[in-house]
């Protein structure tokens, strides 16, 4: 693998990982713990909050719909500005504030044009945060320690993620819908706190953006042209544009399916589908990036990808609603795989660009078209179709995505990494 076919090699070796204090980590930990409770906040409780709110279901789509495009148009300039920027907490710092006013909008002021305001920020918000946990963690700990962090980091996401489920679902029942954003304003303090746990000089700024030991403060970054052009990055990011067509449909299709087989029970069994991923990624994603290290990336792409396949075939031939349940363990694998693979990967292709949120930017760009025309285009299969066969198209899809790492995907992990 030359420097011609996949962008800028250094000839130089890794930085020696940083060795941040224990309060630096920690802080981390809890600050992805808080954030992702807050971001909780955003998803199907607003729909359910608006439409308690006499909102039609036009209006619901349009301000989803919204929502939607701007984190698709937004993730490269997300992934620039956290580049350009000298402080990746304070850019991480601003976000969490916008997120929690957008909040505090939805509701004192449940009014389209605040609403539409709302959800727009909200939605830019979160194009600069992914990108600027991922430079925070790898400021921190290095190149060569980054795989075991980011599974941390996976963990405590989805840690957050199910406990966030829990308090909120809770005060909407016993309070009212609107509880749920005054609780994820009121997250803002313990998130935020958190950030201020990880000390700045902590954080290496070069090792954020992906720099190396020969770039100086007069060094200019790749350019966004020659970024584009290394052929790794554009297959990993056609590989993760398959990974969202073929994944983000079959919850939702499954859901549809649990609903029409088992209408009682359907609450109960879609809930258990949503946990059981998460609990798996909780528990397995530091020994995936522990493994990624020791085994290179490769072969745990090809296990997310394979898991996907076949969890798309059982979901159309298993007819027994709890068994559908018992299947989305497949589902926990693969999330288990990507959360760190992702960002993982690209800190390996964008190593001495200068530009690792930039390029994080790009691949979230063909995770969004992935997952957009993903719900579309089984959502058509299944209405003409049936639902077993759309299953079977987006199994065929995972294993396309299979195919390309198989065949053409180089292995990108750096010498040094063990």
């Amino acid at each position: 693998m030359g420097g011609d076919d996949y962008g800028p090699s250094p000839p130089i070796a890794p930085l020696p990982s940083p060795s941040p204090c224990r309060e630096s980590l920690r802080g981390l930990d809890w600050f992805i713990f808080f954030l992702a409770d807050v971001q909780t906040g955003f998803g199907p409780f607003v729909a359910v909050y608006l439409t308690t709110q006499k909102w039609t279901q036009v209006e619901i789509g349009f301000v989803l719909s919204i929502g939607g495009i701007v984190a698709l148009l937004g993730q490269m300039p997300g992934g620039a500005i956290v580049d350009a920027a000298r402080s990746t907490k304070l850019v991480a710092g601003a976000a969490v504030l916008t997120i929690c006013f957008c909040a505090l909008g939805y509701a004192a002021f449940p009014v389209f044009p605040i609403v539409v305001t709302a959800a727009t920020l909200h939605a830019m918000a979160s194009c600069v945060l992914g990108p600027a946990i991922a430079a925070v963690s790898l400021g921190l700990v290095g190149p060569l320690r980054i795989g075991e962090r980011l599974g941390r980091n996976a963990r405590f996401a989805s840690l957050g993620n199910g406990v966030a489920a829990a308090v909120m679902g809770t005060c909407g029942y016993y309070l009212s819908s609107r509880s749920v954003f005054v609780v994820t304003f009121l997250l803002a303090l313990p998130t935020l706190y958190a950030l201020s746990r990880i000390r700045a000089r902590d954080i290496d700024a070069a090792q954020a953006h992906g720099a190396t030991a020969a770039q100086t403060e007069g060094h200019t970054a790749v350019r966004f042209r020659d970024l584009v052009r290394q052929k790794a990055l554009l297959i990993f990011a056609a590989a993760v544009l398959l990974l969202q067509l073929a994944n983000a449909a079959m919850l939702p299709l499954m859901a549809g399916v649990v609903t029409t087989r088992s209408a009682d029970w359907a609450p109960v069994l879609i809930a258990f589908c949503i946990v059981v991923p998460q609990a798996i990624v909780a528990a397995t994603s530091p020994t995936v990036g522990r493994k990624a290290q020791q085994w290179g990336r490769r072969p745990l792409l090809l296990l997310g990808f394979a898991a996907l396949a076949i969890r798309g075939l059982l979901f159309a031939t298993v007819t027994d609603p709890y068994v559908l349940v018992a299947v989305q363990l497949f589902d926990g694998v693969t999330a288990a795989v990507f959360s760190v693979m992702i960002p993982l990967i690209v800190a390996d292709l964008a190593f001495g660009s200068g530009r690792y949120s930039l390029a994080l930017g790009i691949v979230g760009t063909a995770t969004g078209i992935g997952a957009a025309l993903s719900t579309v285009l089984a959502g058509l299969i299944a209405d003409h179709f049936g639902a077993p066969l759309a299953f079977i198209g987006l199994a065929g899809v995972a294993a396309l995505g299979l195919f390309l790492i198989w065949a053409i995907m180089p292995e990108t992990r750096r010498c040094g990494a063990t």
